[in-house]
């Protein structure tokens, strides 16, 4: 595949001595109309690349805030179409990656050559799909690659060292370590065990390694951005947007770099 916008911005800050920070918010929680703004006040504020979920009724992986946060979505209804259409209409103006993360149920519905094609269309750079396994790639993996959209694996501290290889090299733009053993959430501490696992994740990963789930302070963002290469904050972004708390997000972000 070639190189995405992904590895392109990473690699400019990278270059520069700067740790990588993600905010994830759920698109549609707000609003879609208020999306855009969003984005380009987070890019505003100094974030490596958005990454943006997708409201589904069934989420596996995540934890109460951004559980919530769907549902609010899906009651202002919010779905895959509308999402991809309202980034199409800002995508001239954005100067950061957009990451798509979606289970697999709402791309096979909305139609996965279908999902490729719009997701180029809306100027989305990178995708993360947390329950569809390395053995099942297959369904959608040459549709991004056919659109230089990266596909983005996620790395688990239960997983083997040889299925840890195994996804680090497979994965694209960047590797999501998951720094927790179950949902997203915030959570106080993170154990030697977690630094050690991002340590050994940066061993065999070519691609930049960001540390995700449980991250909800600057202390935390530090704490594990030494170990790695930036951190992805999650629900502490999806609370304080839902408070309107903008100027606190401006400043975990500028705090965390």
């Amino acid at each position: 595949m070639s190189k995405s916008y992904i590895d392109q911005a990473f690699q400019e800050k990278l270059a520069n001595n700067q740790k990588l920070f993600v905010p994830y918010i759920m698109a549609g929680d707000g609003g879609l109309e208020n999306l855009n703004d969003r984005i380009d006040f987070l890019q505003s504020c100094g974030a490596s690349a958005v990454e943006l979920g997708i409201p589904f009724s069934d989420p596996v992986a995540d934890g109460p805030t951004i559980q919530n946060a769907g549902l609010r979505a899906l009651a202002n209804g919010t779905n895959l179409a509308g999402v991809l259409e309202t980034l199409a209409n800002n995508k001239e103006n954005r100067g950061i990656p957009i990451i798509l993360m979606t289970y697999f149920n709402p791309i096979y519905t909305y139609g996965v050559e279908r999902f490729a094609n719009d997701c180029a269309e809306a100027g989305v750079d990178g995708v993360i799909i947390p329950d569809l396994p390395l053995e099942e790639e297959a369904l959608i993996g040459g549709f991004l690659t056919e659109k230089s959209i990266a596909f983005v694996r996620l790395a688990a501290l239960t997983s083997g060292e040889e299925r840890l290889a195994e996804i680090a090299k497979r994965s694209e733009g960047f590797l999501y370590a998951v720094s927790v053993t179950g949902t997203t959430g915030a959570k106080a501490s993170h154990s030697d065990t977690v630094k050690g696992f991002l340590q050994g994740l940066k061993k065999v990963s070519e691609i930049p390694v960001l540390a995700g789930f449980g991250v909800s302070n600057s202390d935390q963002a530090k704490e594990l951005g030494g170990n790695c290469d930036g951190v992805i904050v999650g629900s502490k972004i999806v609370d304080l947007f839902h408070e309107g708390k903008t100027n606190e997000i401006s400043e975990l972000i500028k705090n965390s770099l």
